[in-house]
């Protein structure tokens, strides 16, 4: 199965990054930085529908898996992560097509800070997103700035490998 790594940090290559970059040593998964795309904030009017986020999708359709990453903003996913998420909406509004290929594929979500204080309802939006668009939420993992992280990103990798061998 095919698995796309999707970025959204104000950073490309801040630590986030620097943890993605440990999970694909690993694999052969591929990278979607959010700030190599111009799209922008959801418009009830859809005069944005020109921007890069439809393309985007369309690629993104090509993947099994959908690992959303992200550092923790303000106890919340960064501001780039949020506003494609809130454009999620044109796949039930004027891209029904498209947004029903979201049926039956996998996500999971790596999130990166300072600390641990993270609260269940962090991981909120990500799996009422999933339910809602049909998708199997395989998990997550919270990583922290200046720690290694490798036992627990081998244990991710691990994890979303047998979620997609059993399907």
């Amino acid at each position: 199965m095919n698995v796309a790594i999707i970025l959204g940090s104000s950073r490309s290559k801040g630590n986030t990054y620097n943890k993605i970059q440990k999970l694909k040593e690993q694999t052969d998964w591929h990278l979607f930085d959010l700030n190599n795309y111009n799209f922008s904030y959801y418009d009830y009017e859809h005069l944005n529908k020109e921007d890069d986020f439809i393309p985007l999708m369309k690629k993104l359709m090509d993947y099994d898996v959908l690992i959303f990453a992200t550092p923790v903003y303000w106890y919340s996913m960064s501001g780039i992560m949020k506003v494609f998420f809130d454009r999620l909406t044109d796949l039930i509004t004027i891209e029904k097509e498209l947004g029903r290929q979201f049926r039956g594929k996998y996500c999971a979500v790596l999130s990166c800070s300072n600390g641990g204080n993270l609260a269940e309802q962090f991981w909120l939006p990500f799996k009422e997103s999933a339910d809602y668009l049909g998708m199997n939420y395989i998990g997550n993992i919270h990583t922290y700035n200046e720690v290694d992280n490798k036992k627990e990103l081998i244990e991710f990798r691990n994890m979303i490998m047998k979620a997609i061998k059993v399907a």
